[in-house]
């Protein structure tokens, strides 16, 4: 049995980005390709091989800053579901960059909740792999208010469940502006454990 199923749908690429400095803004700046490392995306202050945990882990790091794996180099939002939680907050666009994407798809319903495990390929062999799904935040609340004052602080419920994937580079190449990615997801079924 093979690990993980292609399927026959793929996504576009239509939106690639980087955050220059978190500290300084959430907000990306937009890219027309990029040369993907392990590492995630080059000069990305979200990228590396590794990060400190923070809340989203404190059950199984409960010291803030323990060094573990980074599986949070890229912010992965689907151009429907960004529709979508623009369409809540009452706006006729909501600009990628501002809440951090690095990279936006089109062509997968239901995006946020595809399988952790999943792979999406482009054409250079470039592998990205999805984490989990990527809870809302405050933080993107704050730029979205800057660009579009009285509509930040609803981002958070607006954007529940459709927040996209976080997800880490599984085999480096390039990455670019209309590339199709090819999507394999684990070939099991679900856990019914939980």
């Amino acid at each position: 049995m093979a690990g993980l199923k292609k399927l026959d749908t793929t996504a576009t690429v239509t939106w690639l980005g980087w955050v220059k400095s978190r500290e300084a803004s959430l907000r990306s700046e937009p890219l027309e390709a990029v040369q993907a490392t392990l590492d995630g995306f080059p000069g990305e202050d979200h990228g590396g091989a590794t990060r400190p945990s923070c809340s989203r882990v404190l059950a199984l790091y409960p010291q803030r800053g323990t060094t573990i794996r980074n599986t949070r180099q890229l912010s992965i939002v689907s151009a429907e579901e960004l529709a979508e939680v623009a369409a809540t907050l009452g706006l006729e666009t909501l600009e990628p960059e501002l809440i951090g994407a690095s990279v936006v798809v089109s062509g997968l319903p239901n995006f946020s909740h595809v399988p952790p495990g999943t792979r999406l390929q482009a054409p250079s062999g470039a592998t990205i792999t999805v984490d989990v799904e990527n809870g809302p935040c405050n933080f993107p609340g704050k730029e979205i208010e800057a660009v579009h004052p009285g509509r930040g602080k609803g981002f958070k419920a607006a954007a529940l469940g459709k927040r996209g994937v976080v997800a880490w580079i599984e085999r480096e190449g390039r990455i670019a502006l209309g590339d199709p990615l090819t999507v394999f997801v684990p070939d099991q079924p679900a856990w019914a454990g939980a």
